[in-house]
């Protein structure tokens, strides 16, 4: 027999093998079925179950849900759906429940007879969430019986507890906790994001309209409601409260579809505002589809075939040589797209992209006909549509010039690059940064204290224009912005994004690095919203990130320390008394460092950039749709909403 070595001299054989048991093989990779094992993963915990309720709900089973933050940080999912299955499993002799807790790919959404409509269609949510608990408890009301059982990291803890009830009512309430050699949580402190959670609860409440859902914070001891009997068209009033609609009317679609023998649900709520930002929201089986699928492809070609047709129809004859691009279509469009399938195929168990073929044409269909007949009915609305949509043609024409500009300008210079940007010397993107810096002094110092080996600095003389209110052919023309464009190399989305590539990023961190003022705060809110509005990808693949300068210099004899809040000069200082044996602080010298130009340049790189002593922030956000929203307030063109949220928000609103 030939040898079993491989050409590297190591051993390969059958017992090499590994066949993992039961739910084994999730604890041993769980990103692969919950994303990640940071916040993301935890609150996917939550989600996994609640699309379980949900279900219930879609299926008619169930009119109210109810989750429940406990105070030893646990979190109790319930409905008052049929409650899951509890009779004798036929294959495996044991209860159906147990079963789905402990086995993969197990459950009543594999056919189409328990539940036609369903978002946890791979049969794995509870047993992932089950492998990935220090603790999980059932407890399941059916059958005039009273079902519970425990539960600890995918294997149960004892038999069922099962008693005779009387009541009539029926539900399912799955309790559990973390485990903490799966995630990385500190238990002294709050585990689940409330905020995160009702976020999630809402967006279901709009998609639900025939449930009422429930959050409880024994925590902090707060509660909401959320019943939305308007579905998505109040979804959409929601989107654009701090936006000035263009028309009053939300443009509303409901429409099925027979495919393959079974019906297809599409529901589409439009409205445009007079911004210039585009939010279309798109869910299948009301999962989040974040980077859409095929039905939001359909969407977006039917509209723009739509009103390109309606243009030609319709419109006076000055506007008929008018051809209208898809990003015409959507400038200041707030959009929910939901349809409902038997068989929707996802793209990986996190269920962020829709994969079905059929979907594309159905989506399509259901667009060119319902709102053609909107158009044809309502002339006056759809007349103030398409000349936005025209007025965004033009912008847009100009965009591109703006752009060829900057791209003739780059031409001119030797290094490709602005004037005021100092390079690095490597060529390697993955090890190289930029630091984003505000004004000229602090540039300066920087640009002196920097490794030029890998640090790049790109100094900003003012604030950067506020593209919340800006149309992108004012926006490409901010010299500022310009430099920022042509320094990173990505391009710009929202102009030939077929061009837009993260692959032709030439610094893998991206640092934002402003004075610790209100002015510096200002700038900061500034950038971040061009980066989120236009470079989005940027923050998505974790290259974004905020220096963090000190506020305070402690210094007693050769002692030196930096401190970055009023808290920790109190406790520095206190430490230092009690180090050195001092009577009082009156000994130790203290500066407060006004801004990053009162820094001499071995002061900012020791603070602020040494890769061995600095503070970085990665910028994050776990919810699209409330960032957009708060992006909005702030930074919109309405004052009543920005004056509001900020007293609201004064003491706990952070911008990175």
């Amino acid at each position: 027999m030939p040898s079993s070595k491989n050409n590297s001299g190591s051993d390969y054989d059958a017992e090499d093998i590994q066949v993992l048991k039961g739910l084994e093989g999730v604890r041993r990779r769980p990103a692969m079925y919950i994303g990640d094992t940071g916040k993301k993963g935890l609150h996917h915990l939550v989600f996994e179950v609640l699309d379980n309720s949900v279900d219930e709900a879609l299926a008619g089973f169930a009119d109210q849900i109810r989750v429940t933050f406990n105070k030893d940080n646990s979190v109790n999912i319930y409905d008052n759906g049929r409650g899951i299955p509890i009779d004798p499993h036929p294959e495996y002799g044991k209860p159906a429940v147990e079963v789905i807790m402990e086995h993969l790919h197990s459950g009543g959404k594999f056919d189409s007879k328990s539940y036609k409509i369903s978002g946890g269609l791979h049969g794995v949510g509870l047993s992932v969430v089950n492998a990935l608990t220090e603790w999980l408890k059932v407890e399941i009301d059916r059958d005039d019986t009273h079902y519970t059982q425990e539960f600890s990291r995918g294997i149960k803890k004892s038999d069922p507890k099962i008693t005779k009830s009387n009541n009539k009512d029926t539900g399912t309430k799955i309790s559990f906790y973390p485990d903490k050699e799966i995630f990385d949580f500190n238990p002294e402190e709050r585990i689940f994001n409330y905020h995160t959670i009702a976020a999630r609860i809402r967006e279901l409440a709009f998609l639900t309209p025939q449930a009422k859902f429930e959050v409880k914070d024994k925590i902090d001891e707060d509660e909401e409601e959320f019943y939305y009997e308007g579905g998505i068209k109040e979804f959409i009033g929601y989107l654009n409260k701090d936006k000035q609609p263009l028309h009053n009317d939300i443009i509303f679609i409901s429409d099925s579809f027979d495919s393959n023998g079974s019906k297809v649900y599409v529901d589409i709520a439009i409205q445009y505002n007079q911004g210039y930002q585009t939010t279309i929201l798109t869910y299948a089986n009301t999962i989040n589809t974040l980077e859409g699928g095929t039905h939001l492809t359909g969407f977006k070609s039917a509209l723009t075939r739509t009103l390109n047709s309606y243009i030609e129809k319709n419109m006076e004859k000055k506007y008929k040589d008018h051809v209208l691009s898809g990003s015409d279509t959507r400038e200041g469009l707030s959009a929910i797209l939901s349809v409902k399938l038997p068989e929707p195929q996802f793209e990986s168990q996190t269920k962020i992209k829709l994969g079905n073929p059929e979907i594309r044409q159905i989506v399509s269909q259901a667009i060119t006909e319902n709102l053609a007949q909107y158009l044809e009915e309502n002339p006056q609305t759809a007349k103030k549509i398409i000349l936005k949509t025209i007025s965004a043609k033009n912008a847009r024409e100009a965009a591109q010039n703006a752009k060829l500009l900057i791209r003739r300008k780059s031409a001119l210079d030797n290094a490709r690059m602005p004037g005021k940007l100092a390079d690095c010397s490597s060529n390697n993107p993955e090890e190289c940064e930029i630091f984003i810096v505000e004004g000229d002094s602090a540039g300066g110092s920087a640009k002196q204290g920097r490794d030029r080996t890998y640090q790049a600095i790109l100094p900003l003389r003012g604030k950067i224009l506020n593209v919340e209110k800006a149309r992108l052919d004012k926006i490409l023309q901010n010299n500022e912005i310009q430099a920022i464009i042509r320094a990173l190399g990505i391009g710009v989305q929202g102009v030939s994004d077929e061009e837009f590539s993260l692959e032709n990023l030439r610094y893998h961190r991206v640092i934002i690095m402003c004075d610790a003022d209100i002015d510096g705060h200002h700038i900061e809110t500034l950038l971040l919203t061009f980066f989120f509005r236009y470079m989005r990808p940027l923050i998505d693949e974790g290259h974004l990130y905020m220096a963090v300068p000190p506020l305070y210099e402690l210094k007693y004899k050769k002692s030196r320390e930096y401190v970055y809040t009023d808290k920790e000069k109190e406790e520095k200082t206190e430490e230092l008394i009690k180090k050195y044996k001092l009577k009082n602080a009156d000994s130790i010298k203290i500066k407060r460092f006004k801004g990053l130009g009162e820094m001499n340049p071995e002061e900012l790189y020791e603070t602020t950039m040494n890769k061995t002593t600095r503070a970085l922030k990665k910028m994050i956000y776990e919810d699209y749709l409330e960032n957009d929203l708060i992006f909005n307030k702030l930074m919109g063109k309405e004052v009543k909403p920005r004056k509001k949220f900020i007293v609201e928000n004064y003491n706990n609103v952070s911008f990175y």
